[in-house]
């Protein structure tokens, strides 16, 4: 082997070895920080017995009045622009609705909104 073929050699690995170790730096940098952005639990919303008893009325509520009317949670949700499962929800007291379709549903069984949380106390 020739000197200059030596020398050729030497300056190929001179040049590489760092761009090789430049590459897994960015590689180790590159893992770390994607397994730090992913996302992470959430927990539940820890509900207490008070809380479940006051959604579990309200829901009672709603579907005693609206069975009085005799509408059907299609109805009700058709007049409030909603999906029937939302009305659903309500009733079996998986959600709660927001205050605008609260006075939306008072308003559409005919009753103040005060009656509708007076029952909850």
């Amino acid at each position: 082997m020739s000197v200059v073929g030596a020398r050729t050699i030497l300056f190929t690995l001179i040049m590489i070895i760092p761009i090789f170790i430049i590459g897994i730096i960015i590689l180790i940098v590159f893992l770390c920080t994607r397994k730090k952005n992913k996302p992470q639990y959430v927990p539940q919303e820890v509900v207490t017995p008070q809380q479940e008893e006051i959604r579990k009325t309200l829901g009672e509520t709603l579907k005693e009045l609206r069975t009085e009317r005799n509408m059907t949670q299609e109805f009700v949700a058709e007049s409030l622009g909603l999906s029937r499962q939302a009305v659903s929800k309500w009733e079996n007291g998986t959600s709660e609705p927001s205050t605008t379709n609260l006075i939306a549903i008072a308003k559409l069984y005919g009753v103040e909104p005060e009656e509708l949380l007076k029952k909850l106390v």
